[in-house]
């Protein structure tokens, strides 16, 4: 099971008995500043509320967090950082239907695991991404190019159909994460109470099957 992992904001935990109450008090912020953001928003939510949430006196929220701003940042942060690592290791190398399926059943799976604070995402850009632009920076341009790169070495060794990297990374993101962002809307939709581990795998055998065969590649067998 994949967790967000966030950085120690405090210089007086050490030790491992420390250390893993730290874990578990700064998993259980995380967890609850998740819930306050994606029902109320950055504004509507409180430091109070979110240590109410998270059964901490406030003073040991403001512990790890010094503020809410700060909070927001690593929930943000923490969720991209998951969503990057799965496409770090991308390389000309490897095979790229074997490649982009493992890319979609990942992003589906954090959709699944983590939907709130991919909802809180989409809500920061949909208002315009002040607290992002700290980490969309020169740094992660040159990371997004690099990663296009790799598309564009495909398409120049004939592996794939010749399509614009760009586009086709904004339909991977999209895609995979409109499972977390729209989940009311599918639910609402299909008839559905809730989406189920069973929904995100046929999700992910329809995304792996629509996108690669749009690639011009056969996708691989399951």
């Amino acid at each position: 099971m994949t967790t967000l992992q966030v950085p120690a904001h405090s210089p007086h935990a050490t030790g491992k008995p420390a250390g893993r109450i730290r874990q578990k008090n700064e998993e259980a912020i995380i967890a609850a500043a998740e819930e306050e953001f994606a029902r109320h928003g950055f504004k509507g939510t409180s430091m109070n509320a979110i240590a109410l949430r998270a059964g901490l006196p406030k003073a040991n929220l403001h512990y790890y967090f010094s503020n809410k701003l700060g909070l927001y940042v690593a929930v943000l942060s923490n969720i991209l950082e998951l969503w990057d690592s799965t496409f770090n290791t991308l390389t000309v190398d490897d095979d790229p239907s074997a490649a982009l399926a493992r890319y979609i059943r990942a992003k589906l799976e954090f959709s699944r695991r983590q939907p709130l604070a991919s909802k809180i995402f989409a809500m920061e850009v949909i208002s315009g991404g002040a607290c992002l632009e700290q980490h969309f920076n020169q740094d992660y341009q040159d990371w997004f190019r690099g990663r296009a790169a790799v598309f564009e070495a495909w398409i120049a060794a004939g592996k794939m159909d010749a399509i614009d990297p760009m586009h086709l990374i904004f339909l991977l993101w999209g895609s995979t994460q409109h499972y977390a962002d729209f989940a009311a809307q599918i639910c609402r939709v299909s008839g559905r109470k809730r989406l189920t581990k069973d929904d995100f795998e046929d999700a992910a055998r329809n995304l792996i099957h629509i996108i690669l065969k749009g690639c011009g590649l056969t996708p691989p067998a399951a």
